[in-house]
Order: C-alpha cells, then sequence, then structure tokens
C-alpha cells in the first residue's frame, strides 16, 4: 500500500541513550510548535535485587519540562524484549496516549500462556489507549505521522514515521549492526526481509532512527542513519541480498545468541503496556517461567 511520505516536514528528534539496555529512546517534536510525542521508553530495574527506578524516564520528563513540550503520544514500536517500558509513568507525569500495533493481541495471546496469566489478563490490547493498523494516521500537533506494519522480529512491529524521519524499533539496526533476531515466538526472518523492504522503498533521504546500538567493533554508539545508507552497507542487505539468502544468514545467526537478560520481566510488563503485574494483594510481582522460552 502507499504510505503518506511528506519529506518536507522535518521534525526535531532528541535521542537518549540508556546504557544499561543499550536503548535510544526519542522525544519528536513537531517543526514549529510543541507539541511531541515519546518513542520507546525505558523503565530502570535491578532485576537481582527487584527493585525498580525511573532515573532514565525522568531524563526524558526533564527535558520535556524545561523545553515546555507537549506529549500527545506514547509510542512503543513493539513489545520490547529487552527493557521494560515507562510509558505509563511518563503518562502519569506527562499525558499523552499511548499506542502500539494492533497484533498486540497476538503477543499478549502467546505470553500469555508462557507467563501462565489467569482470565484476569486481557489479551485484547486493550491496556493501550490506541492499537494501530497498516497506515494508520495520528497527529502530534500540526504534524501528521503514520504507522507502517513491520513484522519479523516479533508479529507487532511497526515503524512511525514523522515527516522525513522513521522510527523503525528493533527491525534494522545501524548498518553495521544488521537486523533483528527473528528467533523470539511469532518471529519469523522471511517476514523481517518484507518488511525490510518496505522500508528501503522509502526515499533515501527519510531519517532512520535505530532502537538499539552496541557499537560493534568498539565504535561510538550512534542511532541515526538513512534509508540509502542502509540499503548500501547494511551487512545483512547490502549488494542486493535475496530473500533465501537473508533467511539463511538471520536463522543461522539467531541459532547463537542468547536469551536476553531482561526478556522475562520485560515481556510481561510490556504487554501490559508498562504496568507491572501484581499479586492477590495488589503487590507488584514478577514471574519466572522455567523452559517457557
Amino acid at each position: 500500500m502507499g504510505y503518506p511520505d511528506d519529506m518536507k516536514v522535518h521534525p526535531k528528534v532528541t535521542g537518549f541513550f540508556d546504557e544499561a539496555t543499550n536503548t535510544i529512546s526519542y522525544v519528536v517534536q513537531e517543526p514549529d510548535g510543541p507539541a511531541c510525542a515519546v518513542i520507546d521508553t525505558v523503565l530502570d530495574i535491578d532485576y537481582a535485587a527487584g527493585r525498580i527506578s525511573y532515573d532514565s524516564a525522568d531524563e526524558i520528563i526533564a527535558f520535556v519540562q524545561e523545553n515546555g513540550l507537549q506529549v500527545e503520544w506514547l509510542i512503543e514500536t513493539h513489545v520490547h524484549a529487552d527493557h521494560l517500558s515507562a510509558a505509563p509513568y511518563l503518562q502519569e507525569k506527562l499525558g499523552g496516549k499511548i499506542g502500539i500495533g494492533e497484533k498486540i493481541t497476538e503477543v499478549q495471546e502467546v505470553f500469555g500462556k508462557v507467563f501462565n496469566e489467569g482470565t484476569e489478563f486481557q489479551r485484547d490490547g486493550s491496556q493501550f489507549d490506541a492499537l494501530f493498523k497498516d497506515g494508520d494516521t495520528y497527529e502530534v500537533g500540526a504534524m501528521t505521522c503514520f504507522a507502517m506494519a513491520t513484522p519479523g522480529h516479533t508479529p507487532a512491529c511497526m515503524v512511525h514515521v514523522a515527516g522525513d524521519a522513521a522510527f523503525v524499533g528493533d527491525t534494522l539496526f545501524m548498518p553495521d549492526g544488521g537486523s533483528a533476531r527473528c528467533d523470539f515466538p511469532g518471529g519469523d526472518a522471511g517476514e523481517l526481509y518484507d518488511s525490510i523492504q518496505k522500508v528501503l522503498s522509502m526515499p533515501d533521504a527519510m531519517r532512520l532512527f535505530i532502537c538499539h546500538d552496541y557499537g560493534p567493533g568498539g565504535r561510538a554508539i550512534a542511532w541515526e542513519t538513512t534509508v540509502a545508507e542502509e540499503r548500501e552497507r547494511n551487512i545483512h542487505l547490502a549488494g542486493g541480498t535475496s530473500r533465501e539468502e537473508f533467511i539463511r544468514v538471520r536463522e543461522e545467526r539467531d541459532a547463537t545468541l542468547a536469551m536476553p537478560k531482561l526478556i522475562i520481566p520485560s515481556l510481561q510488563v510490556n504487554m501490559r503496556a508498562g504496568d507491572i503485574p501484581t499479586d492477590g494483594e495488589g503487590r507488584p510481582v514478577l514471574k519466572v517461567p522455567l523452559n517457557g522460552l
């Protein structure tokens, strides 16, 4: 389908790097006004101690307040498996609606079973304020944004595009980092290849903002590239890599990867739109299912 690209709109983008999880969160501001969206926030957790804190989220809150911005959206590009979302905390402090792709329901169904959640855990996406379909548009002040479905890493992955800026989640990394793993439940390397082709069909100058960077080869952390750079230099795609070759390389690579250190707490929290589950007495708790992943 066609997407409403508008390369004449140049939003202001500020990235916030979380060293503990190698995650980049973003504040995306309309070019000539105070409205903004916040993308892929991080809730700090000391997993060994069972403690959460809010330093990463507070940094974003301070930036928003100091610059007189108005948060209209809190966007999750997908259900993250490597960090916890701070969306409810930011919503309480700053407002805004929490949005994610409509196929969150598939993720909730799969991991509702993994974590043996009862009937009180709704699997209809109702924990979120908005569920985006492929091609849906939404407003950030006077700026029109749209969501592009990009399954492969997870079924609910979406790229969010605001003018000449696209926030790609885990679909792509920096060119020397390649692409996202596809071995989680619901992942599919062939689907990821198809999704990446959709991203790379956007204009060459489209700015791409990456959700994670690990500084391959010891280089400095980076999180902004372009469609042209990814098409020309991405280590999993450059040179006209075929779909079959991409699937082979991606699946071979995935077979060597360990599970993310925070996958168990992350999935429980993020499939709830960032809310922490509680026990029968209302105390925040996390489960550790054995041999479930």
